[in-house]
């Protein structure tokens, strides 16, 4: 019922867009590689531009991207770590990012095998971020969940300079310096440095800071050619807290505080170095636009987690796109043709493993607590090295004025190679470490093939039609792998996504819409089986989601307008039988039926508010869907602003009514029945201060 009262909702909000005229100016996106207005793109796409980011006030990714339709960003600790899944996808993974794609100014942060790293984004030099929501964007290879594209400012921007400074609670600082320098018509500089911390105390083990600092040059050459090159340095160091058990829960909802006692692996973190270099060329050859591209990240990390402590040293990401274009004609219709070619390997050397040395044992020799995250005696020494081939094309073409057809395809070839030793291992039904197999050796090839049709239809000045017919296959993690093969289970198959998907697009000067209603169909869909105290992946045999996507502004009056975000879900197991069990008919664990989030700006002179209030359907916690968890409803946050020539002062406060509720909850069972508990965070505020020179 509630799903339906959500349909029905939307049917005044399309009535309402029809009779609005006026033309609203349109944001150009990258979502094909070449600029084009939002509404023409037979795709669904989510743009945040730099007022919002602004007016926001935020301080991670998470806090922009949490209220887009068909988007859950789950953060342990409000830092930069995130759980991000779109449209059920990345909801196998215990946490951060897989099978979405995140790029940085057309390099990917995603690595081949589709592990992404949030921690090198610097959210003070981001000029916008679009959100391409499922498969078929050009970008995309091995992620069948969509892609998230973080543009930064440019380095041509003069007016950037600024000193930015911001106090909050839990001890929460931010720091953030900019300058731009231009050394002639043709050079110009920027320099970039941030620093943000936060003691984070309402939790145990909650720790975060980063420090960033970057430098960015351009050059205007006499034919209109143009390079940037950027060179970024990021330190982040981050503790990462347990999931609460149902009595801490209890007690967190009672008090409002946390303990970090529940479990033995109370000193998980990661702490890393990252160095990047990104270097972009534009130039005409002839009647082509050519685009290449080189880009390297070399990073290392020491990363505690469950059972074992990560210390790899030396990893490098390099990779080149090289892209052309050219207007032309195709079948006597004016066409934009785009094709490419890319490379991308990530290359991970010595990377080693260690027990924990300061442990408290039981019963056994159970381990019971982890005193702190000191090495011990070596367990796994290992070699790896992944490589994803590109080549991609596309034609988007116009029959008539009112049409543009868009018809593209990208084949990937991925390859994955680890080798290593491993002398100990953690046992997880003793609980504690015992000799390891010895050498092992893996290697798998997959070719990843995604092809699309897409079609917009202008139907009014103001309102495009779209539909879009897309594949895409994603493969098996490393991770995925090497889990499968020490609890000895079966070997993982590639997945293959479909999806079908229609809607609708305003733009107008009072509203603005987007509508899509979507139905993707998953075959060997790669699912997380929770044991007991394991995690390991099988192929699900086949997975349909449906749902519908609203998002949309109406300006009431010259000073107010409001927003609605909304999304509805129907997710299920088609074919799904686990360890003798048939999940076939059920719902994937964790995802809603609903979400949404409302919102009302105003703004007058130097004056600015807006309020806006997040729900969470209710969702099973677990694959046989025995229990569920309500979710939450109205965590409300709000954010004032006062801005006077070059003086910049914004104040938010997020969950303002101190909310305790639960951003997940999830079930597993074997030995015992037990629950997690990711706990939202509670009232928190942020005052920030900018000076713009």
């Amino acid at each position: 019922m509630q799903r339906k009262r959500l349909y029905l909702a939307l049917i005044p909000l399309l009535a309402m867009s029809t009779s609005v005229l006026a033309q609203l100016d349109t944001i150009s996106i990258t979502a094909t590689k070449l600029e084009r207005e939002s509404k023409s793109v037979p795709q669904s796409v989510y743009i945040i531009d730099e007022k919002q980011i602004e007016t926001e006030n935020a301080t991670s990714i998470n806090e922009l991207i949490s209220t887009i339709p068909g988007v859950t960003a789950v953060s342990k600790n409000n830092g930069y770590d995130s759980r991000l899944i779109i449209r059920g996808a990345g909801l196998k993974a215990p946490f951060g990012v897989r099978e979405i794609m995140v790029i940085r100014d057309g390099v990917p942060m995603t690595d081949p095998d589709s592990f992404t790293r949030f921690d090198v984004i610097d959210i003070d030099d981001v000029e916008a971020i679009e959100v391409y929501k499922g498969p078929g964007s050009i970008f995309a290879s091995n992620a069948t969940g969509g892609v998230v594209f973080i543009q930064s400012k440019s380095v041509f921007d003069d007016q950037q300079d600024r000193i930015k400074v911001g106090y909050g609670s839990f001890n929460t600082v931010k720091l953030n310096a900019k300058k731009s320098i231009q050394v002639s018509e043709q050079d110009s500089f920027a320099i970039n440095f941030s620093r943000r911390q936060s003691d984070n105390n309402w939790r145990d083990w909650n720790e975060f800071d980063t420090t960033q600092f970057s430098v960015k040059h351009g050059h205007l050459f006499n034919d209109n050619s143009v390079i940037e090159t950027e060179i970024a340095y990021t330190q982040s160091n981050l503790q990462l807290p347990q999931s609460l058990s149902a009595a801490e829960y209890e007690a967190y909802k009672d008090t409002g505080e946390t303990t970090n006692t529940g479990g033995a692996w109370q000193k998980s973190g990661r702490y890393s170095n990252t160095l990047f270099v990104n270097s972009r060329y534009e130039t005409t050859m002839g009647e082509y636009a050519f685009k290449p591209q080189i880009y390297m990240t070399r990073w290392d990390h020491f990363h505690p987690v469950t059972g074992i402590i990560n210390d790899s040293q030396d990893n490098t990401v390099i990779g080149t796109d090289l892209a052309w274009s050219r207007s032309h004609d195709f079948f006597n219709m004016p066409s934009e043709q785009i094709f490419g070619i890319g490379v991308r390997a990530d290359l991970q050397n010595d990377a080693k493993k260690y027990e924990y040395a300061d442990v408290t044992t039981g019963f056994g020799g159970r381990i019971t607590q982890v005193n702190s995250d000191e090495k011990g005696d070596l367990a796994n020494i290992e070699d790896s090295d992944s490589q994803i081939y590109s080549a991609y094309m596309q034609e988007s073409f116009s029959p008539s004025s009112k049409w543009k057809i868009d018809l593209g395809i990208r084949t990937d070839l991925l390859s994955m190679n680890i080798k290593g030793t491993e002398f100990r291992s953690y046992n997880f039904a003793t609980g504690t470490y015992q000799a390891g197999s010895g050498d092992y050796q893996y290697q798998e090839t997959y070719q990843l093939v995604s092809p699309k049709i897409g079609a917009s239809y202008a139907l009014t000045d103001t309102i495009n039609l779209f539909a879009i017919a897309v594949s895409a296959n994603q493969a098996p993690t490393a991770n995925e792998m090497q889990a499968n093969q020490t609890y000895n289970k079966s070997d993982l198959k590639g997945a293959t996504s479909s999806n079908f998907e229609f809607g609708l697009k305003q733009r107008g000067s009072k509203f603005s819409a987007d509508l899509n209603v979507y139905y993707t169909q998953l075959t060997d869909e790669i699912v997380a089986v929770k044991d007991g105290t394991i995690t390991y992946y099988e192929n699900a045999g086949q997975t349909e989601r449906k749902g519908v996507e609203l998002s949309a502004q109406y300006q009431t009056t010259a000073s107010i307008s409001l927003g609605v975000n909304a999304s509805a879900m129907d997710y299920r197991y088609i074919d799904y039988i686990s360890s003798g069990s048939d999940y076939s008919g059920n719902r994937p664990r964790f995802i809603p039926d609903y979400q949404y989030a409302l919102s009302a700006n105003w703004q007058k002179h130097s004056y600015s508010a807006r309020v806006e209030t997040i729900g969470f359907g209710p969702y099973y916690i677990d694959d046989a869907n025995t229990e569920r968890d309500q979710g939450y409803d109205g965590v409300t946050n709000i954010m004032l602003g006062y801005s006077k020539k070059s003086h910049l002062l914004n104040l938010s406060v997020r969950n303002l009514f101190d909310q305790r509720y639960a951003q997940e909850v999830s079930k597993t069972t074997g030995f015992t029945t037990s629950y997690y508990y990711t706990p939202g965070t509670p009232r928190n505020l942020m005052l920030t201060y900018q000076y713009k020179y």
